[in-house]
C-alpha cells in the first residue's frame, strides 16, 4: 500500500499543486487508515470495501474522534480512491455511499482589539528572538495570512518601501498592505536580526528558527501560545487566531466582505461569510445581555 500512497503524494504535489498542509493532511489520513487495515489483516487494496470503511469510522468514534475529523478523513480517502481508479489500480470507490453526520460548523475564535494590543506588546525583551517574534506577530495580524503562508514568505515577497507583501502561487496572487507598526517591526528584524541568525546565503525564507533553519507551523504555534500565556489571555489560541481576528476586526470597522475575501485569498465568498455570522452572533449576544427589555 505504501507505494500507492507515495504515488498519490507525488500526484498531489506535482499535478494538483496542492499546498504542503493539504498534502500532509491527506497523506496522514491515508497512512492511518492503511495502518488500521494492516492491523485487521487487510493488505490488498482491492478487498477494501464499504464495510471495512464503516468499521474504521466506528473505530475512530471509539477513540474519540469528532464528526468533523471523520468527515475530513472520508474526504481524504475519497480523493485517494478516485486517483487509484483513474490509474486503473482499483475498480470501485469504497467511499461511495459512506455518510457522515454533518458536523455543526463552529464559529472561529477571535481576540478583541485590546487583547491583540496586549499580545503584540509581549515580545519586548529587545533580544534577537523577541524582535523576530514581534515582527512575525505584527505581520500576521497586519495581513491576515495563514501561518503556512507566513513561514513560507521569502525576503523578496516583502516590499517595505511601499508597505506591502506579495503572495503568489500557481493558482493565485495577492498583494496585501502593511500598517506602519508592522513595517517598522519587520524592518528592525531584517536589519538587526536576520543577518545574525541566517548564515546560509541560499536561505530565502523571511523568517526562520533561531538556528537559521526552516520554521515549522507547530513551532510558530508554540510561539503564539507562549505570548498569549504571558499576556494572560485565557481564550483558546490556534494558528489561525490572528487571521480570524484580522478578518473580524476589518468587518467590524466597516470593510466589505468582498474586500476581506480578496485579502484572505478565499476562492468563494461563502468561506468569508462566516465572519458575518460571527459578528451577528456577537451583537445578538450583547443585545440579549444589555437591552433592558430583552430579558
Amino acid at each position: 500500500m505504501k507505494n500507492y500512497i507515495d504515488i498519490f503524494k507525488t500526484y498531489l504535489v506535482e499535478t494538483k499543486k496542492a499546498s504542503r498542509n493539504t498534502v500532509e493532511s491527506y497523506i496522514r489520513d491515508i497512512e492511518q487508515f492503511s495502518a488500521y487495515c494492516v492491523g485487521i489483516k487487510i493488505t490488498d487494496l482491492s478487498v477494501i470495501d464499504t464495510n471495512a470503511l464503516n468499521g474504521y469510522l466506528e473505530y475512530l468514534s471509539v477513540i474519540g474522534k469528532s464528526d468533523a475529523t471523520k468527515t475530513r478523513i472520508v474526504a481524504s480517502l475519497r480523493s485517494y480512491y478516485r486517483f487509484l481508479i483513474s490509474q486503473g489500480i482499483v475498480r470501485k470507490n469504497p467511499v461511495d455511499g459512506i455518510k457522515i453526520k454533518k458536523a455543526q460548523k463552529k464559529l472561529p475564535g477571535i481576540l478583541t482589539s485590546n487583547e491583540i494590543v496586549l499580545l503584540l506588546a509581549q515580545p519586548s525583551a529587545g533580544d534577537y528572538k523577541s524582535i523576530r517574534d514581534k515582527a512575525m506577530l505584527e505581520l500576521l495580524y497586519a495581513t491576515g495570512i495563514k501561518v503556512s503562508e507566513l513561514i513560507d514568505l521569502k525576503v523578496t515577497d516583502v516590499n517595505l518601501q511601499i508597505g506591502i507583501i506579495h503572495l503568489h502561487t500557481d493558482k493565485s496572487e495577492r498583494i496585501i498592505p502593511l500598517y506602519p507598526a508592522a513595517i517598522k517591526s519587520v524592518a528592525e528584524y531584517l536589519v538587526n536580526v536576520r543577518p545574525a541568525i541566517v548564515l546560509d546565503s541560499n536561505e530565502d525564507k523571511l523568517f526562520t528558527n533561531m538556528t537559521g533553519q526552516h520554521m515549522s507551523r507547530q513551532g510558530f504555534w508554540k510561539i503564539i501560545k507562549h505570548y498569549a500565556d504571558t499576556a494572560g489571555i485565557k481564550k483558546e489560541i490556534t494558528p489561525h487566531t490572528l487571521r480570524h481576528s484580522f478578518a473580524a476586526h476589518l468587518l467590524e470597522n466597516g470593510a466589505k466582505l468582498t474586500d476581506i475575501k480578496e485579502l484572505l485569498g478565499h476562492s468563494d465568498i461563502s468561506s468569508t461569510q462566516v465572519y458575518a455570522q460571527l459578528m451577528k452572533s456577537k451583537y445578538t449576544s450583547a443585545y440579549a445581555r444589555f437591552h433592558p427589555l430583552a430579558k
